[in-house]
């Protein structure tokens, strides 16, 4: 079960990465727009999670601080999916994100 849920904690970070792209190129705006917010808003989650949530990050978080980056990020995940209407996959989205996050605390991950 615990290398079930590292495999789901990486999912889902690849799934708050696709909610920013699937945001971006869903708003109601021309193309020229969409095609750099769809490509952006991702490539500004990879450059966050590079820096302050990767084992290898620069700026590394602990704690209550480590939460509180992941509950933005994952957050920034839901929100997106939210922003770009799709409701249904963002109240799914934030529970698989809870349910997980909460197992890996408990079993140390």
């Amino acid at each position: 079960m615990k290398a079930a849920n590292l495999g789901v904690l990486f999912l889902i970070e690849l799934g708050a990465l696709a909610a920013a792209a699937y945001w971006g190129f869903t708003l109601d705006a021309p193309t020229p727009v969409t095609w750099p917010a769809g490509l952006g808003a991702p490539a500004v989650l990879i450059v966050v999670w590079a820096l302050c949530g990767s084992p290898r990050a620069r700026f590394k978080t602990r704690g209550a601080g480590r939460a509180a980056f992941e509950v933005a990020w994952f957050g920034a995940g839901v929100a997106a999916l939210f922003a770009a209407g799709a409701w249904q996959w963002a109240v799914a989205f934030a529970a698989l994100c809870a349910v997980s996050k909460t197992l890996a605390v408990v079993w140390g991950q």
